[in-house]
This record gives C-alpha cells, sequence and structure tokens, in this order.
C-alpha cells in the first residue's frame, strides 16, 4: 500500500459516517415535527423511519456481493450521489410519498458508506481491526450528537427543518470531493488471496451464523431506541432529545478509548459487558422519571458504545475469510432488524395509544386534537403510558443478549486456551 494515504482515507470515510449519522440524528429530531406538518401518525411515521433500514441492509449486501469485483471506490461514488439525492428530496418534500422516497436513498446512500468503508478501514489497519473499526465508528454517535444538538439549536431559534436537513450538505460535498482525489487498496481478502469458495465457507460457519442472529439483537437495541427516543419519551420528559445527545455523547467518548477496554476484555468479553448494560439501562429508561431519567441515558450509552463496531471487529478478527461480505452481511443484518421491529413497533405503539383512549375512539382525531383541549390531554397521557411500555418490551432482547454473550465469551476462551495448548505441544 505504498500509494494509499490510508490516514487520508480514514478521516475521508469518517466523514462519509459523519453524513450517515447526522441524517439519523437529525430525523430523530424532526420527526414529530414532520408528523405534525404532514399529519402523520405514529404507523405512518414508522414506515418512514423504517425506510432508511431498508435501504440501508439492501445496499450494504449489495455491496458486499460486488466490492472485491468493482472496488470501493466506486462504491462511494454511489453514495455521494445517493446522499445528495436523499437530502435534497427531504428538504422539497411534500407528504408521506416523498418522505418514503428521500429516505429510502438516504438509507441506500448509508448502507453503501457502510459497504465500503467498513472493509476499507479493516485493510487499512489489519494489525488493529477492532479498535480501529471503534474509532472509525464513534463518528456514528458523533454525528448524532451534532445533529440532535443542531435541531435542538435551531428548533428553539424557529429556524425550519428544512434547514435542519440542508445542513447535511456541506459535509456531503466534502467527503465526496476528497474520495474523488484518492487512491484506493483493493480488499483485505483480495490481498490475502482467500477465494470466493473460501468466503462462502465461512459465512456459513457456526461462529458467523451466530453473531449474524446476534446482531438483530445490538442493532435493535441501539440503533430502534436511539431513533424513537423522542417520540417514546416526550411526554415522560421536556428534554426528550436531549437524552439521545447524551447517549450519544457517552458512545463518542467510550469508542474514543476503545483499544483499553478491547485489549483488557477481548470483544467477546467487551459484547458481554454491553448486553448487561445495555439492559440495566433500557429498564432504567423505561421506570425512571424527571432529572433521574439522564442517569439512565448514560447507563444505556455504556451498554450500546460498544456494540456495533465490535461486532464488526470480531467478524474481522475471528472470521476474517468473510471478507467484505462477512463484514457487511453483518451491518444488514443489523440494519434489516430494525426496519422490521421498528414497522411492528410503531403499530404496537399505536394499539397501546388505541387502548387508553375512550371506547370507540378515533386515533387520527385525537392525533389532530388541538392543544390544550380535552382530546389533547388524553392522548397526552396515553403517550406517558405507551413509551415506557414500548420500552420494557425491548428490554428481553438485551437481557437474552446478555446469556449469549456470556456463553460466547467461554467459548472464545476456551479455543484460546485450546490453541495455545496445541502450539505447545508442536513445538514439543
Amino acid at each position: 500500500m505504498q500509494n494509499i494515504q490510508r490516514s487520508k482515507l480514514f478521516w475521508a470515510s469518517c466523514l462519509a459516517l459523519l453524513v450517515t449519522s447526522l441524517s439519523f440524528g437529525i430525523r430523530a429530531g424532526i420527526l414529530n415535527q414532520l408528523g405534525v406538518e404532514f399529519q402523520l401518525n405514529a404507523s405512518e411515521l414508522s414506515t418512514i423511519t423504517a425506510t432508511a433500514f431498508w435501504g440501508f441492509p439492501l445496499a450494504i449486501v449489495v455491496g458486499g456481493f460486488v466490492v472485491d469485483a468493482i472496488g470501493m471506490k466506486r462504491l462511494l461514488v454511489a453514495a455521494f450521489i445517493l446522499h445528495l439525492l436523499g437530502i435534497l428530496l427531504t428538504i422539497f418534500a411534500q407528504g408521506y410519498w416523498t418522505l418514503f422516497l428521500s429516505t429510502l436513498c438516504v438509507g441506500l446512500a448509508n448502507g453503501t458508506v457502510e459497504a465500503a468503508c467498513n472493509p476499507l478501514v479493516a485493510t487499512l489497519y489489519p494489525e488493529n481491526k477492532t479498535t480501529r473499526l471503534n474509532y472509525f465508528h464513534l463518528w456514528f454517535p458523533g454525528g448524532a450528537v451534532i445533529g440532535t444538538l443542531l435541531v435542538f439549536l435551531f428548533t428553539n431559534l424557529g429556524i425550519g427543518w428544512q434547514y435542519q436537513v440542508a445542513v447535511m450538505l456541506i459535509p456531503t460535498l466534502i467527503y465526496g470531493f476528497l474520495f474523488s482525489k484518492l487512491d484506493f487498496p483493493v480488499t483485505e481478502r483480495v490481498a490475502s488471496g482467500y477465494t470466493t469458495a473460501d468466503m462462502y465457507k465461512a459465512v456459513l460457519s457456526p461462529l458467523f451464523l451466530f453473531m449474524f442472529i446476534c446482531m438483530f439483537g445490538t442493532a435493535i437495541t441501539e440503533l430502534f431506541t436511539g431513533q424513537w427516543i423522542d417520540v417514546l419519551l416526550k411526554n415522560v420528559t421536556d428534554n426528550a432529545l436531549l437524552i439521545l445527545t447524551l447517549t450519544a455523547g457517552v458512545q463518542v467518548l467510550g469508542r474514543a478509548f476503545a483499544e483499553p477496554v478491547v485489549h483488557k476484555l477481548s470483544p467477546s468479553g467487551v459484547l458481554c459487558f454491553s448486553a448487561v448494560f445495555s439492559a440495566l439501562g433500557l429498564y432504567l429508561l423505561s421506570t425512571l422519571t424527571g432529572n433521574s431519567i439522564f442517569f439512565a441515558a448514560v447507563i444505556f450509552g455504556l451498554g450500546v458504545t460498544y456494540f456495533w463496531p465490535t461486532m464488526i471487529g470480531f467478524v474481522a478478527e475471528n472470521i476474517p475469510k468473510s471478507g467484505a461480505l462477512g463484514l457487511n452481511l453483518i451491518g444488514g443484518a443489523g440494519m434489516f432488524a430494525v426496519s422490521i421491529y421498528t414497522i411492528f413497533m410503531g403499530n404496537f405503539y399505536d394499539g397501546i395509544l388505541a387502548d387508553r383512549l375512550p371506547a370507540g375512539a378515533s386515533l387520527e382525531e385525537y392525533v389532530k386534537a388541538a392543544p390544550g383541549t380535552e382530546m389533547a390531554t388524553a392522548l397526552n397521557n396515553a403517550r406517558n403510558l405507551a413509551g415506557p411500555e414500548v420500552l420494557q418490551v425491548t428490554l428481553v432482547i438485551p437481557i437474552i443478549l446478555a446469556v449469549a454473550f456470556g456463553g460466547l465469551f467461554l467459548y472464545m476462551r476456551s479455543r484460546k486456551n485450546k490453541n495455545v495448548q496445541d502450539s505447545r505441544y508442536a513445538a514439543v
């Protein structure tokens, strides 16, 4: 990689991921505004939100299959075009379907960024994959912090949501320019000489399939909760959006200091720790009220900090023959699971609201009720109960993950001990 400027490629990748995360943070912040302006209910909002999660796995899986053949640079050019199109469509949205299409474009762009940048980072830093992937992925919560603070600031200044979305054009144009000027290496699998047959065999191995299934739960725990926090806790605290900002801030700091944590606990140990703290954090978020809920946000933030990058890093380190396809299948599995869960829980949330309203009441009429009316008050009371109930249902997922990753930790430790013993016997 003599002609490869890996530092510049790494920072350009971080900027591309920043755009991805800004799209999540800003959309989470303006979700209620979109609902009011276009008169959308929770089911419609959840479908729009889920569209980004549909586009993401589609792009990341397709990217995983073609990246070795067409190269990472071409994928990132496609990501730039899709980001630009999605942002512009959002700014000029006229209703449900334009929001749907714009969010789909952004989701496709986000997935394409991950499809190219995850194997790029693993290729650039083969000696320190998990740590470098944590550094790279700190820009996801970093963008969420920036995005939610921008929404908070712009909203208080009376600046419309269209201008909030337009902020994403700046880093989009910069990363598009940077990638157009840089040379790229081939993927690590290609450079290592692993065959396509090796790759497919690796992604069908029991360990990979286990991680693939677990990714469903880690992604739902982190991303569903983050995207819906403003809706779920809007009536529990006046600063629901700041909870997302605080959680994301904890993730940024945690990933910035990932190296000693990963080396001390091992990737499997980090995943077990993450599941336990995520479960505790979700429980506290669903039960605490007032200012104490910010303590819950810190605990939850600690829990989800290492989930996504460590899942990818674990596969990169322990199943290297799976190559870019393996990394992208893991990411795609996570986003696909979030898309399905988001739609399911949006309908579940609406169902809870309907159950808490007077018998025979029309939820659509209550959503359209003017603030301060008896109908609006009844709807707010129903929301006070519905949000925490959704979080308590979601709590089951990290509890299951804690058990699964505890078993993974014991398995990896026994495998390591066996490898040490085998090497000693070989030496003798």
